[in-house]
């Protein structure tokens, strides 16, 4: 009796749980990739993308790990490459050639969260949001 084994090759990556607080603005880059990063502070700030074509196969998640009451957190791109969509209070609101999603500062909730995927041409964007007006999806 003989065995055959097939063998089957991927690409899959594991992925270590990298967890980083963000309390300011920051432009990211490559290194940040797979990072978990929790927003932070009392007052959001701009945290800005990677150019899309340079970003193929980087993705990022962003949650809220802290009320801001005075100023949005905003998550830019250079260009109108942001598709998809986030759910907000049980509702969908989608996106199409969008540029900025916005934690709002008068309706965050810890735990509100986005998670963006880039294929080297766009921004893809799901995330949830649990008051309405929470997370918003824009040309700015």
């Amino acid at each position: 009796m003989s065995t055959t084994f097939t063998s089957i090759s991927n690409d899959v990556r594991r992925q270590v749980g990298v967890v980083e607080n963000i309390t300011g603005a920051i432009t990211l880059s490559a290194e940040d990739s797979s990072k978990v990063l929790i927003l932070k502070a009392a007052a959001g700030a701009q945290i800005t993308l990677p150019a899309v074509a340079d970003a193929a196969g980087q993705n990022y998640r962003f949650i809220v790990g802290q009320l801001f009451a005075t100023t949005a957190w905003t998550i830019k791109a250079a260009s109108n490459v942001i598709q998809g969509g986030v759910i907000v209070n049980s509702v969908n609101v989608p996106g199409a050639d969008e540029n900025t999603i916005t934690f709002s500062a008068s309706a965050d909730t810890v735990g509100d969260f986005v998670e963006l995927n880039c294929d080297g041409t766009n921004w893809y964007v799901s995330g949830l949001g649990t008051s309405s007006g929470a997370i918003t999806l824009t040309v700015v």
